[in-house]
């Protein structure tokens, strides 16, 4: 994909962050250790659970209790290699 100066972050971006080696290559932990604010605040700025994450955790649920009855995994791929997009879509 080709950068164009609409595409680059602003400048304003980045005021309220010290500087460091993470401005001139990808250092993350740079970042972080510059960067890193304590946050001794609660829990309240977080947001309930969606319907498709209690949708899914449900099917998550059934799931682990079926294998617990059946006494193990329920099924198993022995021929497949497991990789992110080996599968496709399971649930």
């Amino acid at each position: 994909m080709e950068k164009t100066l609409k595409s680059l972050p602003s400048k304003k971006a980045w005021e309220d962050f010290n500087n460091g080696d993470w401005q001139n290559e990808i250092d993350v932990r740079d970042f972080i250790q510059k960067n890193f604010k304590q946050y001794d605040g609660d829990e309240s700025f977080l947001e309930n659970s969606t319907k498709a994450t209690n949708e899914l955790n449900q099917k998550l649920v059934n799931l682990k209790m079926k294998e617990r009855e059946a006494g193990g995994v329920l099924e198993a791929d022995t021929k497949v290699v497991s990789t992110i997009t080996s599968l496709g879509q399971v649930i």
